[in-house]
């Protein structure tokens, strides 16, 4: 008998108390809901680089012809720089890349001309801004983590919104926006009004045409599926349809910091 009491002190002694379990409760949820988020991400990231592969080589099949033209009309010229701009940027992971562009001066056939860049993975077509090494924007801590997460892209919200003036640190937050809830629509959308942007230059060395063709479809696509996956909400009042500093950033957020 008292053999008996002694261990049912014993065991009582060792049982968690309500606290830990309670704790114990807390973090097996919280790991669970991390390994469902990272299960979401990589399926978003798969459908992602499956959507720069396929439209991608659409792209740069159908830009191929402006593209030889323009170099071969930069090599008659021989630039003192050479045919190619060649930038250090900053990709997927921090792994930094040589990003090669055309010097037409053309906006439109230079961006055209980083599309090999897309297919052989070191830029999307939609994504934040590429930075250079040690470029201030992605110095936090923050901003580097969901930075290094997602391929710089060739295009991104934060272009297609831009607006003269707009200070850096709002296009820094645009590019914040986009990393935290872009899909495969989005990127369709922004990618179709990227291609309505007006340009300055010449606009008859590149295929616009049958860009657009491409891109019309795919948002007519984008649109019936945002329609159909989630409820439309009202622009603010305040302007045009652009995002506001409130809409994105987090909970004790400081442009200062």
């Amino acid at each position: 008998m008292q053999n008996a009491n002694r261990t049912a002190v014993r065991t009582r002694a060792h049982a968690p108390s309500p606290a830990a379990r309670a704790v114990a409760a807390a973090v097996a949820g919280a790991a669970a809901a991390l390994t469902r988020a990272a299960g979401y991400t990589a399926d978003r990231l798969t459908a992602k680089r499956l959507l720069d592969l396929t439209l991608g080589t659409a792209l740069l099949a159908l830009a191929a012809p402006a593209l030889a033209a323009g170099a071969l009309a930069l090599a008659v010229r021989r630039p003192a720089g050479g045919v190619l701009l060649r930038e250090q940027r900053t990709g997927l992971g921090g792994r930094v890349f040589e990003l090669r562009s055309l010097r037409t001066g053309r906006r439109r056939l230079d961006l055209l001309s980083r599309l090999p860049h897309v297919v052989r993975g070191d830029l999307s077509l939609v994504g934040p801004a590429p930075l250079a090494p040690g470029d201030p924007r992605a110095g936090d801590p923050g901003a580097r983590r969901w930075r290094q997460e997602l391929r710089p892209g060739l295009t991104g919200l934060a272009q297609v919104r831009a607006r003269s003036g707009m200070p850096w640190d709002e296009a820094a937050l645009l590019d914040q926006h986009y990393a935290e809830h872009h899909g495969t629509a989005g990127d369709l959308m922004i990618l179709a009004a990227a291609v309505r942007l007006p340009l300055s230059a010449a606009p008859h060395t590149a295929p616009r045409a049958a860009v657009r063709a491409v891109l019309r479809t795919a948002s007519r696509v984008a649109r019936r599926m945002g329609r159909r996956t989630a409820p439309r909400r009202r622009p603010p009042r305040g302007g045009k349809g652009h995002l506001s500093d409130t809409d994105h950033r987090l909970p004790g957020y400081s442009v200062a910091e």
